[in-house]
């Protein structure tokens, strides 16, 4: 390999890539053009290789707690309840349905990646324009470019008249880039390499002409799709904690299962069918049935309240881990800011301003020391504005709905409707002052020059970069008269507005004698009048602050990770509350790092400026190795790896591309940052609402599993059929268990930390309150049924006695298990969730039907009962709610509350 080859294409002078291509201006022959096509292939992303649909359905059995919900349904059928055999198949399938269809969203993101290719292309062929199809093109093309364009594959440019390029969905950068024909330097970012036309990009402006040095799965964009592809989804922390949680109870059922059978057996002498019955018994008591439907009804819920704070899911599970995240990685240009330029700064050499107002609508003023700038006295700033308007190719037009559309280059749409602030009208300005001739744009010249005729004659307009215009001007409008240029005083003054993040335009004009009708280049060097500078900046969302601070209230840490430059980045992450305005990393120096070091760096710096696709990546799976659980927010091409990989991505729906929304889990339809801080309220609400299911349904499935344990401890008949448990689990869960999930959220929830991502579901505290309930029920439904028995009342009859017993008891505790740790204070905490009393209703109503219908009395195996009974075990059931708020007082005392 000779060192041409070795050197990357930007960093070589475009005549050495041509020959290293052999390839020149001319074109390639049809001949040589199929040689290299079956050499390089076609210009398109490879297919990746897909599992079959029966696959992939199968797939979504592969779960500890689908095995043991398919556990249950064997022992219902066994025992030939087929009815609810179908209603816990029903929900194994219902939740691999759910599966089935998310895992398809990595495919449809490749596929809309695709769809970023352009469809045709402008070459040179054998000495002649032509149109050919992009997949096409080869190595040694010559693509000819002009505005509108879609940049067909990776060219190296020979020749950039004016031309600027949209890169935002590689790069995240809201100002298209100047591009030019020079080379940089070999390590140059992707985007720095302004010698480069990338696969997928727009051309804004300007015309270019440039040699294919990469195709298909060689673009930068097919690096990307590559990356995507190969992209690991974490599990959620939900799912972590379910599974493990699943484990731990499928060995202890069957553990418990096993010995209750052996001392049966051997200490009893059951005979074995009986053996085998208070086995599968207690394997259907302890095996919460109804939890899957719980937590997917709860999610649901979420997602709904989600959908009305413009945060639509896209993954039910998303809606819990956006609740549990520790950090949010944020774009900037679109999340955090408006992606609207906004001129706020105006310098002259008499005034010093600032100018109100965000976005392109003409809602502000211009201020001086706070108050409203005369502008009638301030004829060097109405100059300044005038020209601003004056030498500008952009519009500004007003849609439908009365929203402010800008139709051309961000910067200029700024100084119009800094313009519109002044009082100015742009088109009776353009027509008092109509344009002669002028000078486009250049990233060569840096700078705009219009030639136009005013009342009192010709003018040369002049914009562009302060380190260029400065150049071209002598002196300086002060007021009405103008004085020599300092030009060290106005180079530090742009600086300095630099330093605070924005981009600054100096202007400047000429008064022109006679009748000129061009402009040339050499009617601007030198002899110029400055009228002064401007300063814009892509403002912050003002919302987007406030939920920045709320983030950091709920001890959740924001990242900004950015394209731009390292010195804008910081100070839009300074006037967003993220980082300290100092401390950034910037794509060279995450190269710099090794992953020890990146782990490090990573955990005490809030700004990431000038990244590419792949640092994105990098950063987020660093967070995640540190044990973060991370939320990444973006819209670009360049976002869409990263958005997979992380716990939850978080994509903008309005200026979003379609690969980063089939790439994320969470879509904003309002693109703002402020909705992730209310669907994070929302999620850890749901969460919370999820602890307390799992919660109110254990103690249920221990004091069911208890009493048979006590009944073969005892040698007594089982006061419980495993059908009847069945009828208890899933009337419960479908009836008390489902209030719990449309429970609303706390006060407090954005006033704690996040949970560790390591942390049970059920913790030590909650595992006793959950012996604690088992036991009072246990106690309370064995006694009674024990005391009925004794009594020579019928078996059947207390069995059902039992079973209502069992459910009285859970309609009392769901009382108390709406507060996980709050005590039961004030008559509100029993009316907060009108869903609590209807389900208690319809539980009863359940069990009237369980208890006195012929039909499902032969069903179930229950009978009539005296309605005394009912006397006894209303109140009797009502006894677990003191001791549960005893067992919650004595834990504020043990935490110093």
């Amino acid at each position: 390999m000779n060192e041409a080859q070795k050197t990357p294409a930007h960093a070589q002078p475009g005549a050495a890539v041509l020959d290293a291509l052999d390839a020149d201006g001319q074109g390639l022959s049809e001949h040589e053009v199929e040689r290299r096509r079956q050499q390089y292939g076609f210009n398109q992303l490879p297919s990746q290789r897909k599992r079959g649909p029966v696959a992939r359905f199968l797939d979504q059995f592969r779960n500890t707690l689908v095995y043991v919900l398919i556990v249950a349904a064997a022992i219902t059928a066994t025992l030939g309840h087929w009815i609810d055999t179908s209603a816990i198949a029903g929900i194994v399938v219902i939740n691999a349905g759910i599966g089935f269809v998310q895992e398809g969203r990595a495919e449809r993101a490749l596929a809309a990646l695709k769809g970023l290719l352009s469809p045709s292309a402008r070459v040179w062929r054998d000495g002649r324009r032509r149109v050919v199809d992009a997949t096409e093109l080869v190595p040694g093309d010559i693509v000819l470019l002009s505005a509108g364009d879609k940049v067909p594959a990776d060219i190296r440019l020979l020749r950039a008249r004016n031309l600027l390029i949209d890169e935002a969905v590689l790069t995240g950068e809201s100002e298209p880039a100047e591009k030019q024909s020079d080379p940089v330097e070999a390590d140059a970012l992707l985007g720095d390499r302004f010698d480069m036309a990338f696969s997928g990009t727009l051309v804004r402006s300007g015309e270019g002409e440039g040699v294919v040095v990469a195709i298909g799965a060689s673009t930068a964009i097919g690096a990307m799709s590559s990356m995507l592809a190969g992209v690991e989804k974490v599990a959620t922390p939900l799912m972590r904690q379910i599974h493990s949680f699943s484990q731990r109870l499928a060995v202890a059922i069957i553990a418990l299962a096993a010995s209750i059978f052996g001392l049966a057996v051997l200490v009893r002498d059951y005979p074995l069918a009986e053996a085998f019955l208070a086995s599968v018994g207690i394997a259907v008591a302890a095996i919460p049935q109804g939890l899957p439907a719980i937590m997917t009804i709860t999610l649901a819920v979420g997602v709904q309240a989600m959908a009305q704070r413009r945060a639509v899911i896209r993954h039910m599970y998303a809606a819990e881990t956006l609740g549990s995240v520790t950090t949010i990685c944020s774009d900037k240009t679109g999340t955090l800011t408006r992606n609207e330029m906004t001129a706020v700064t105006l310098r002259t050499a008499a005034i010093e301003a600032r100018v109100t107002g965000t976005g392109y609508a003409p809602r502000g003023r211009i201020e001086c020391d706070g108050a409203a700038l005369d502008l009638a006295a301030a004829p060097d700033v109405m100059a300044l504005v005038r020209c601003g308007l004056l030498c500008n190719e952009a519009e500004l037009e007003q849609d439908e709905d009365g929203e402010w559309q800008l139709q051309g280059d961000p910067t200029e749409g700024a100084l119009l409707t800094l313009a519109l602030k002044a009082g100015l009208e742009p088109g009776a300005e353009k027509q008092a002052a109509p344009r002669v001739d002028s000078i486009p744009f250049s990233s060569e010249n840096r700078y705009m020059a219009t030639l136009n005729r005013f009342d009192d004659g010709l003018r040369i307009v002049v914009k562009g970069a302060p380190e260029q215009v400065l150049t071209m001007c002598s002196h300086v409008l002060q007021g009405d008269s103008t004085e020599e240029l300092d030009a060290n005083a106005w180079h530090e003054l742009a600086e300095r507005i630099a330093a605070e993040g924005q981009r600054v335009i100096a202007v400047a004009q000429r008064w022109v004698s006679g009748d000129q009708s061009e402009l040339a280049p050499e009617d601007v060097d030198g002899s110029l009048v400055l009228l002064g500078v401007l300063g814009l900046i892509d403002p912050p969302r003002q919302d987007a602050v406030d939920a920045v601070a709320e983030c950091r209230s709920a001890g959740i840490r924001v990242k900004m990770i950015t394209g731009d430059h390292a010195r804008t980045a910081c100070a839009i992450g300074a006037k967003m509350g993220i980082g300290d305005g100092e401390r950034v990393l910037t794509g060279t120096d995450l190269d710099a790092l090794d992953e020890a070091a990146l782990s490090t760096r990573v955990a005490d710096t809030d700004v990431f400026a000038r990244v590419s696709p792949g640092h994105k990546l990098r950063l987020v799976q660093a967070l995640q190795a540190n044990g973060e659980v991370v939320a990444m927010t973006g819209d670009g091409v360049n976002d869409a790896p990263a958005l997979k990989r992380a716990d939850v991505g978080v994509a903008m729906g309005k200026k979003g591309t379609e690969v980063a929304k089939e790439a994320a889990e969470i879509v904003l339809t309002d693109d703002n940052f402020a909705s992730i801080a209310a669907a994070v309220r929302l999620g850890r609400a749901a969460y919370d609402n999820i602890k307390r299911s799992v919660l109110f349904l254990l103690p249920t499935n221990g004091g069911e599993a208890m009493a048979i344990i006590a009944a073969v401890l005892i040698g007594m008949e089982l006061p419980v059929t495993p059908v009847q448990i069945l009828w208890v689990n899933m009337v419960t869960a479908a009836t008390l268990g489902l209030a719990l999930a449309f429970e609303p959220p706390r006060d407090e929830v954005m006033r704690r930390r996040p949970r560790a991502p390591g942390e049970p579901i059920v913790s030590a505290q909650l595992l006793l309150r959950i012996a604690l309930v088992a036991v009072v029920m246990l106690v309370g439904t064995f006694g009674f049924y024990g005391f009925l028995r004794r009594a020579d009342v019928p078996l059947d009859v207390a069995r059902t006695a039992a079973v209502n017993a069992l459910v009285l008891f859970e309609a009392a505790y769901l009382l108390s298990a709406r507060l996980l740790e709050r005590r039961l204070r004030h008559w509100r905490d029993f009316t907060g969730n009108p869903a609590v009393w209807k389900s208690i209703g319809l539980v009863l109503a359940l069990q009237l039907v369980f208890t006195y219908t012929p039909g499902v009395q032969m069903l179930m195996g229950s009978a009539a009962m005296p309605v005394w009974y009912w006397a006894v075990l209303v109140p009797l059931a009502l006894t677990v709610l003191p001791v549960v708020e005893l067992e919650k007082r004595i834990l504020e005392v043990s935490r110093g509350s």
